[in-house]
């Protein structure tokens, strides 16, 4: 399964009623950092296809990256991943934190 850009909340809803369990990134097309992180989540997207993985681009979807925040009570950041579990934020990590083996320690442990 390739990762997939969300833009709006009605589309990240139907991935809460859809998925119990899926990885989502939070990044900034303009920040070297996020980009670093986006590339650590792609390679563990295109080794791991079972797992759903989605993301947003801050500057497309601010909206709905403010939703996630208040909704979840997990303060923004950029980059930013999100395991979702049962409709709940289960585990989080931004900037450097955001590596292959954190995420492949994380969502296939």
């Amino acid at each position: 399964m390739s990762t997939q850009t969300i833009h709006s909340v009605e589309q990240f809803e139907e991935l809460l009623d859809k998925h119990s369990t899926f990885l989502f990134l939070k990044n900034s097309l303009t920040c070297p950092i996020s980009q670093a992180a986006y590339d650590e989540y792609q390679e563990f997207a295109d080794k791991h296809e079972e797992v759903p993985t989605y993301h947003l681009h801050v500057q497309e979807s601010r909206a709905l990256s403010n939703y996630i925040a208040e909704t979840f009570g997990i303060k923004h950041e950029s980059p930013q991943a999100l395991l979702f579990k049962d409709r709940q934020v289960s585990w989080n990590a931004s900037h450097w934190k955001i590596t292959y083996d954190s995420l492949k320690n994380t969502v296939m442990s």
